[in-house]
């Protein structure tokens, strides 16, 4: 009977992991890498002004560590945008150039 529960118990676990693997599937985020010299003050305007477009939200600022740390890397969450919805957001970070150094597409679904 033990080992019936402790085998049940296992495949909840084994389920729920799946079920957040599934979850993590098909998420994608933009990282925007800014010059060394950039200060945080400059990185949240760029991090407003290019939030919110259709299908892009910026990830929550870490708390914990200083903004400073926290903000050294901004990330959109693009999950569900489209490619036009990539371009817009591409489109707004280009108006900061040379200041954004450049940006990383994520896609969890990717195998490369």
């Amino acid at each position: 009977m033990l080992a019936l529960g402790a085998a049940a118990g296992v495949c909840c676990l084994v389920a729920s992991g799946c079920s957040s693997f599934d979850k993590a599937l098909g998420q994608s985020s933009v990282d925007v890498y800014f010059q060394e010299s950039v200060s945080t003050t400059y990185k949240m305007h760029v991090r407003a002004a290019c939030n919110n477009l259709p299908n892009v939200k910026a990830e929550p600022i870490a708390t914990g560590v200083p903004l400073s740390s926290a903000i050294d890397v901004v990330v959109y969450n693009t999950t569900g945008a489209s490619l036009v919805d990539i371009t817009r957001l591409e489109e707004c970070l280009n108006k900061f150039s040379p200041q954004v150094e450049g940006i990383n597409s994520q896609d969890s679904s990717d195998d490369s």
